[in-house]
């Protein structure tokens, strides 16, 4: 086994988890990743903690059975949410054989099975939970690399001193926190306000995702105003969404496009109410994750960019006289920062063409 896979293990449950014995682990992985899920039973056991595996969310042939054959009635599957009701540690592993397996699909039908399932994701997200990725082949297709390089690639970003990324990023952190007003401006397409007023802002350094690398607050649901092209493509539901445009009048999206899959999106801003307000505004601050991949978990981290996300809002991330968004999605869509753009905080720019103020090369 490669030494690189048994690192990424320990991270997990040493960094990522807290892993202690006598916990109940949930592993939910695709086959593919097995040798991941062997060396986190490995470290697990070691531990004396307990594992179940399943592979609920991994989107494989038989889920996309499953949906096909629905009737778009579904009711929360009480022995699944038993399940987590009982779980310590949830590890989800993203790794694929087909990553459009879903895309025949109906969206209709995965929104009405994302709604069902919203009580077992509220209870997975009370537990001590990591979402990583094993670099499988089909995931280096799809970000267009060779398998070694896109392990190369994952490694680098996952197991890493993160330690030292946490400092790194506090400085934006410190930056945010008591702040206002955010105003995220991107060449002629991208000019949009939000007050974060009594929001905390959380510095991601590998423990709910790993990899981690970024610094992300919730927005004042009906504070977002002006609109955003996200110009940097997605997966959502075995689909691929460009060039995402949204407009924003008192928080709620009055205007949408996208250049490919448009139905796909309106879909999604269908789902419920808080569907169409955001829920969350992450900076990307992770250096070794330096190019576009097509994995959300990897792309919304690249330094260089920003991302809104349309839906949830964690709970983390509302102050305590605040409210947050609800909805049952949580969609990340990312704009690239990286030339003719400014991050300003209460009137002040904090970031010009990617480069923050606290980095060398800053220009005010």
């Amino acid at each position: 086994m490669d030494p690189r896979i048994r690192e990424h293990a320990e991270i997990i449950a040493n960094h990522s988890v807290d892993l202690e014995a006598g916990d109940n682990v949930v592993i939910d992985a695709h086959p593919v990743a097995e040798d991941l899920v062997v060396a986190l039973h490995e470290v697990i056991g070691d531990r004396g903690a307990n594992p179940v595996t399943t592979s609920q969310r991994t989107g494989k042939r038989s889920q996309r059975a499953y949906l096909r054959a629905s009737d778009d009635e579904f009711e929360t599957p009480d022995h699944e949410l038993a399940l987590i009701e009982n779980t310590d540690v949830y590890i989800a592993i993203r790794a694929s054989d087909n990553v459009t397996q879903s895309s025949d699909v109906d969206p209709e039908t995965q929104a009405a099975h994302r709604q069902a399932h919203q009580p077992i994701l509220e209870e997975r997200l009370g537990t001590r939970w990591c979402l990583t990725q094993f670099p499988a082949p089909a995931n280096a297709q799809l970000a267009e690399m060779s398998t070694e390089g896109y392990e190369n690639f994952v490694w680098d970003a996952v197991n890493k001193d993160w330690d030292e990324q946490k400092a790194h990023q506090a400085n934006m952190v410190d930056l945010m926190d008591g702040a206002d007003e955010i105003r995220i401006k991107s060449g002629d397409t991208t000019d949009v306000t939000m007050s974060i007023a009594g929001n905390p802002t959380l510095n991601d350094h590998g423990k709910h995702n790993l990899p981690g690398g970024e610094v992300f607050t919730a927005p004042i649901p009906d504070s977002v105003e002006g609109e955003v092209l996200f110009d940097m493509p997605l997966y959502h539901q075995g689909r691929e969404i460009t060039d995402v445009y949204l407009e924003f009048e008192g928080g709620e999206v009055i205007e949408h496009s996208a250049a490919k899959n448009e139905e796909t999106l309106t879909e999604v801003l269908n789902t419920d109410e808080g569907a169409r307000r955001l829920g969350e505004l992450g900076i990307g601050m992770n250096r070794d994750i330096d190019q576009f991949t097509y994995n959300m978990l990897f792309d919304e981290k690249m330094g260089d960019t920003v991302h809104m996300a349309v839906g949830r809002a964690y709970d983390d991330t509302i102050g305590e006289d605040n409210e947050g968004n609800d909805s049952a999605v949580h969609v990340d869509m990312i704009v690239d920062m990286s030339e003719g753009s400014v991050i300003e905080i209460d009137g002040e720019v904090v970031q010009r063409n990617g480069t923050f103020r606290f980095e060398d090369g800053f220009e005010a």
